[in-house]
Formats: C-alpha cells, sequence, structure tokens
C-alpha cells in the first residue's frame, strides 16, 4: 500500500498526488510510518517532473522522499518556470520539512561574450537561478517576463527539434505527440527531447516493430544511432539508456551538432534583466559554477563581480561532478577555491544534485573525505536560503528586502543571522513570522521561533 501512494506521488494528475501525499501524511501519524528526525544533508537544486527529472520525481514525490532520506532543507528547482512551487512548498510544510523553491535559467552575459563560461562550446552564455522565491503568482511585469521565459526556451526547443528530425529520419518526432506528453506542464526541455527520440526510435526500428519483424533481436535499433551518432553501439546502452540520451544530446543538439544553433544576446534574456526579475519576485538572485575549467570560470573573481553587480548574492555548486572520491586532482581544488571564494565575500553556497540525467544521485555524499569538510558551509547555505524563502512569503522581509538592506551593515551580519533563523524555525511554527513590521528587530524575529509556544 505504500509504495503504491509513492509510486501516485508521481502521477501527471495533482489531485492524485495530493490524495496520496495525505494518504501517507495519515500512516505517519498513525504510526505506521516512522520518518527520521533531520540530518545535516541537504539537497535545494532537484528538477522536478515540471521541466526534467530522470526518476519522474513530482515535487510531492520528492519533498516525501527528502523527508525520509532525513534531509536538513530540500530545494526544488525547475528550467524556466516556476510551477513547481507551490505543491512542493505545501508538501514540505505538511511533512515537517524545511523546503524551498526557485528556477533556473540561460542567460547571456555581455561581459564575456567571447568567452564560455558554464554552457559549453556557448560564449557569453550561463546558467543563472533564483532561489528562495515566496510564490509562484506573479503580477504584472514579473509575470510577463516568467511566462516570456517558457515561451522563449519551447520555440527555441520546437525550432531545435525541426533540425534534428531532417536527420534522424525516419525517428522524427511530432512535438505535441511525442514530447509534450512527457511533462505534465508544457514545458519540455532538451532532455526530454532525447527520451522521446530514444522511443521513437524504439517504435520504428527496435524488436516489436511492423517494419522489422525479423529483428528481434534489435540490430537495425542498433545499426541506426551507431550510424547518426558515429559511436560503437554497444556502449549506448540500448534502448535508453543514460549513455544514448546523453550522446544524442551531445551528437545532435550541443555544438557540432546537426540542431545546434549559436546563441547571442537576442537569444536568451539578460542575466542583468533576470536578476532584475528574480529581485522583484522576492528571490535571491543567484549565479552558478560549473568547475572551474572554463576561460570565464578561471577569471573567476572577474565572473563573481559581473554577477554581483547584476543583483546576485548567492551562489550555486553541484558538488558530485566536481570530486572523484579517493583522488586530489584539479576538480577537486578548484571546488575547495570557489568555496573559499564564496565565504570571503559572503555569498550564500547552494548545493545540489540535479536530478535531471539518469544515473544522478539523490544528495551527495557529504560523508566523503573530499566533501566532509564543507558541510557546515553547504548546511549554512541552506538555512539561510530558507529562512529568507518563509520571512519574505510571510511578511515580505527576506534576504534581499529593504528590510534587510536597513538592518545589517555588512553581509556577513546579515547571513549570521538568516543563518540563526533557518536553523532555529521548524516548519511547524513558519506562521509566526507572519505579519511582522519593518520595524521589527532581529531579536524580536529570533524570539519569535526560540522561545517555548
Amino acid at each position: 500500500m505504500i509504495e503504491e501512494l509513492e509510486q501516485k506521488l508521481d502521477s501527471f494528475d495533482s489531485a492524485e498526488r495530493k490524495e496520496a501525499l495525505s494518504a501517507l501524511c495519515e500512516k505517519v501519524e498513525a504510526g505506521e510510518i516512522t520518518l527520521p528526525q533531520a540530518g545535516t544533508d541537504v539537497n535545494l537544486h532537484c528538477h522536478t517532473f515540471f521541466s526534467y527529472n530522470s526518476y519522474g520525481y513530482s515535487p510531492s514525490k520528492f519533498a516525501w522522499l527528502a523527508r525520509k532520506a532525513g534531509l536538513a532543507v530540500a530545494g526544488v528547482v525547475d528550467f524556466d518556470v516556476l510551477d513547481a512551487l507551490e505543491e512542493f512548498l505545501t508538501a514540505a510544510r505538511m511533512l515537517g520539512l524545511k523546503g524551498c523553491g526557485g528556477l533556473e535559467t540561460r542567460v547571456f552575459v555581455p561581459e564575456f561574450a567571447d568567452r564560455v563560461i558554464n554552457s559549453p562550446g556557448e560564449p557569453g552564455i550561463s546558467y543563472h537561478m533564483g532561489v528562495g522565491f515566496p510564490k509562484a503568482k506573479l503580477q504584472g511585469q514579473q509575470q510577463k517576463f516568467l511566462l516570456n521565459l517558457r515561451k522563449t526556451a519551447q520555440q527555441r526547443n520546437k525550432d531545435l527539434t525541426e533540425r534534428v528530425n531532417k536527420y534522424l529520419q525516419p525517428a522524427e518526432l511530432d512535438y505535441e505527440r511525442d514530447v509534450l506528453v512527457l511533462t505534465p506542464s508544457g514545458n519540455p526541455t532538451e532532455r526530454h527531447i532525447c527520451l522521446a527520440y530514444a522511443r521513437r526510435a524504439r517504435e520504428v526500428f527496435g524488436p516489436r516493430s511492423c517494419l522489422r519483424q525479423e529483428d528481434t533481436g534489435g540490430k537495425a535499433l542498433a545499426e541506426f544511432w551507431s550510424e547518426k551518432l558515429h559511436v560503437e553501439a554497444e556502449s549506448l546502452q540500448l534502448p535508453e539508456g543514460r549513455s544514448l540520451l546523453d550522446t544524442i544530446r551531445a551528437k545532435t543538439m550541443k555544438r557540432g551538432g546537426v540542431g545546434y544553433v549559436l546563441g547571442d544576446k537576442g537569444s536568451f534574456p539578460l542575466m542583468a534583466d533576470t536578476s532584475r526579475f528574480v529581485l522583484a519576485a522576492g528571490g535571491i538572485p543567484t549565479m552558478t559554477w560549473l568547475n572551474g575549467l572554463s576561460e570565464a570560470e578561471k577569471a573567476i573573481e572577474e565572473l563573481i563581480e559581473v554577477a554581483t553587480s547584476t543583483g546576485a548574492a548567492a551562489i550555486n555548486i553541484i558538488p558530485d561532478r566536481n570530486y572523484t572520491p579517493g583522488v586530489k586532482d584539479e576538480k577537486l581544488a578548484n571546488l575547495y577555491q570557489i568555496v573559499e571564494l564564496a565565504e570571503k565575500l559572503g555569498l550564500p553556497v547552494v548545493v545540489g544534485t540535479e536530478m535531471n540525467s539518469p544515473g544522478q544521485k539523490f544528495v551527495d555524499s557529504f560523508n566523503t573525505e573530499e566533501l566532509s569538510p564543507l558541510v557546515p558551509i553547504f548546511l549554512k547555505g541552506a538555512h539561510i536560503v530558507y529562512s529568507h524563502s518563509v520571512l519574505q512569503q510571510k511578511s515580505g522581509l527576506g534576504y534581499t528586502s529593504n528590510w534587510a538592506k536597513k538592518n545589517f551593515a555588512t553581509v556577513a551580519q546579515k547571513n549570521e543571522f538568516f543563518q540563526a533563523l533557518g536553523s532555529s524555525l521548524q516548519p511547524e511554527h513558519e506562521d509566526k513570522l507572519a505579519g511582522l513590521s519593518e520595524h521589527v528587530t532581529t531579536e524580536e524575529i529570533l524570539n519569535k521561533v526560540t522561545r517555548a509556544p
């Protein structure tokens, strides 16, 4: 029964997800399910099925699994939309999980127009985030900007599919029939398109294909992908394994591929405009860091200066891809360097494992020799984003608010307060922060959540 309810959490039917989560919560209340105390592990960068999650997780499913895993703080991030936010925050509150949410997109950075930043092979293009959004329902210019993010991304994907279709005939896609059905809210990504191509090719060439009934071993499918992708079929994990999906994306959609078109300032919003949108919507603009190996990331202090000048006030890192257990190499040195620099500049560090590619972990291995020294910094960043999210939602007094500007002389003082609030505040007490005036003091806020009810 529990397994069936967990499976229903990934239904595209929101009512079914809500009903399943309520039933699981009832089992927790009845003592049929025991949930652990929160530990120190965090993941604030999980994509849901509203953009792409390789395991098909909905916002409710991720919240449930995060609570089962004892995460200290959990957060969702989807490409170009806030569709997961309200559901995730509601689920987190029901489960007693410290939760937050945001979005990720790609932006153009004029100052680095001729240098690759963190989108491989694309000079001037950077992944950029907003975290800790207080709500998904925006108004006015913020709503217009958000809708345009989705519209622009989907037009890029449709154009991309048209170009790749010509090359992958006869396994071409019908965008509405084959791609849109893979996501519940009409926001597919390149990874959805790759999965759709894998499934379409299997229909055309696979063992059950009406075109090749005699080919029971999948030889035709292997020959098709080997010819189109110029690799040995044995390495592709047919019919839709991670290697195939990654290779389709790399060979047809990225630089040098038949579907690739070099992006420019007209293809993506400016970083400055995106940061301005995030701030106006009540979030924290967050720059992203890949691995320190690109030309721009080797000039990291210059890159951070440009990002912070637009309003970026935090930095996102994906730890798991930046070290090899037991190996002290350049990747690990770069990871420690960026964390040290972020600490020096007072930029909260936001971490997570994405889960938008098959095989990615649910949460980083924070107990490893490489990551364990960084856990306090990662936990601090998570508590800052969580407390900002709640305080901004309840009273408009978040990390980037006018109240914060007036009440903290330094970013170090601000970080100390939001860290203390985030570590002390429990989800069942979030309403204690509702309706606070702009004249409230930091001591009064902390007292509200630390004193006995």
